[in-house]
């Protein structure tokens, strides 16, 4: 049977690595995209597929966005993989940018899962956010960035606790950092220099993702983290 899934960040990074595996497979996809010339590009990468416009920077429009279109009555998994960062000090990092990574990373999500949440109960679906190691361990410079995560943690979890009466599982994945084009500029942001073979590759967290929603129905995975395996050393 071809299930239906719906995800956020398809464009990029591990969000195109995990809509890519599922479009092979032949199942639906739905996928939400910034503004028009993103969704082009997905129209063109994934015949077929769906694409609703919802800007995640602008969470106060997006349940009207979402619901001038007609939502389908039963979706397998929501897959929240879009996200936003920007490093700095929290004396020194301007207010625009501590509410774009709250309101993409955090309420966006929010306001996505409760517009789909009767779809998901219908199919007793899956929620998956993508969270960050940064989620777990907040440093210098990433205060925003995982407040933001922090918050989406505890989304998960409450979820977690009021959607198990409907059968709807939720999981959060927490993958170390990432071979993606935002590690790029986190790398550019902290003076460094960036080479993606030191970090985990979007395929391997897709991998990850797609064994979560493969599960049978009697297993869940509340959480999971990945983090980069251990590099042999060369000989000298």
């Amino acid at each position: 049977m071809t299930r239906t899934h719906v995800v956020t960040g398809a464009t990029s990074g591990i969000g195109a690595a995990v809509a890519r595996a599922l479009y092979d497979r032949g199942d639906e996809l739905i996928l939400v995209a910034r503004n028009d010339e993103r969704a082009h590009e997905l129209t063109r990468a994934y015949d077929g597929a769906r694409v609703v416009v919802a800007d995640l920077t602008r969470p106060d429009h997006l349940e009207g966005r979402l619901a001038a279109g007609t939502l389908p009555p039963r979706v397998d998994s929501l897959l929240h993989i879009a996200g936003v960062v920007e490093l700095g000090t929290l004396a020194d990092l301007p207010l625009a940018k501590l509410r774009e990574q709250l309101d993409v990373n955090l309420v966006a999500p929010v306001v996505i899962t409760r517009a789909w949440l009767p779809a998901l109960r219908a199919a007793r679906g899956l929620v998956l956010f993508v969270n960050s190691t940064a989620g777990l361990t907040a440093n210098a410079d990433w205060s925003a960035y995982a407040a933001s995560k922090f918050g989406l943690r505890a989304v998960a979890d409450s979820l977690r606790a009021e959607e198990a009466q409907y059968g709807v599982r939720v999981t959060t994945v927490y993958p170390s950092r990432t071979a993606t084009p935002m590690q790029a500029k986190v790398h550019e942001q902290e003076g460094s220099t960036y080479d993606e073979s030191r970090f985990v590759q979007p395929a391997s967290v897709a991998a990850s993702i797609l064994h979560v929603l493969d599960l049978p129905p009697d297993a869940a995975i509340p959480e999971l983290t990945i983090r980069t395996a251990p590099r042999t050393q060369s000989a000298s």
